[in-house]
């Protein structure tokens, strides 16, 4: 698959995928992504105890399941830990996003322990992890040092139109809450299926075949995107207005 620099190249992105979730939606989904070739990104939560998400059913054979996908080529991406949020960022946060978060606020070595912990469970089920993307898209730069003396060096979370690299970290970039594609760029879906009913299924179903040729891999990013100058300029000027806007 070739995409032209100047076409938008899209990455489907799920969060809060976990033993308990809306697994009637969940499988619909697969169902499509197997249909349309798609290889999406799936942010898990190795220990999750978000009370939200203990409401769903629990699927027994979770752990398979992810890695069974993984074999597949979707990504397999670390979401935070417990998916509990225990400080509030006031807007301090890496991003700017503002909220609640399960890293912002904490020491390094309490972020290192989370992260550790986490990939314990997943080489336990023996699952390979090399991203990473926090709930609520809060960060400080102890979670990106934490995540580093972990191994981990790619985030899917940032501002811009492509990939680029900070503080040792490769950040691919996440923009939008809602399915936009823009007419350039490399653009990361958000979508949080516990959220969904049959009708957000179905728009997200003609979403994707109307766009199905600019779905790419995970992998394809990685290999054919790199920040320049120019890149950098229009990332941080995406970055700018858009944390003027959040602040607002």
């Amino acid at each position: 698959m070739i995409i032209s620099p100047l076409k938008p190249a899209l990455l489907v992105r799920l969060d809060d995928i976990a033993e308990n979730m809306n697994w009637k939606i969940m499988n619909k989904c697969e169902d499509l992504f197997l249909k349309y070739n798609i290889k999406p990104i799936l942010g898990v939560v190795p220990n999750n105890q978000d009370p939200s998400f203990l409401s769903f059913p629990k699927e027994e054979n979770f752990w398979k399941k992810i890695k069974d996908w993984q074999n597949q080529g979707w990504e397999i991406s670390m979401h935070g830990y417990s998916h509990i949020y225990e400080n509030d960022t006031l807007k301090k946060d890496y991003f700017s996003i503002g909220g609640k978060s399960e890293f912002f606020g904490k020491n390094l070595n309490e972020q290192t322990s989370k992260i550790k912990k986490g990939l314990k469970i997943f080489s336990e089920k023996k699952i390979k992890i090399r991203s990473f993307f926090a709930p609520n898209h809060t960060y400080d730069k102890n979670t990106f040092l934490a995540l580093k003396k972990c191994g981990i060096t790619q985030v899917i979370d940032g501002y811009g139109i492509k990939p680029y690299s900070e503080l040792g970290i490769k950040f691919i970039p996440q923009l939008f809450y809602k399915l936009i594609l823009l007419p350039f760029g490399v653009q990361c879906t958000q979508i949080h299926l516990n959220n969904w009913d049959e009708k957000n299924f179905n728009d997200f179903e003609n979403f994707i075949r109307k766009n199905k040729n600019y779905i790419v891999t995970y992998d394809f990013v990685l290999r054919n995107y790199s920040a320049g100058f120019f890149v950098k300029i229009i990332n941080k000027i995406i970055k700018t207005l858009l944390i003027i806007i959040r602040k607002l």
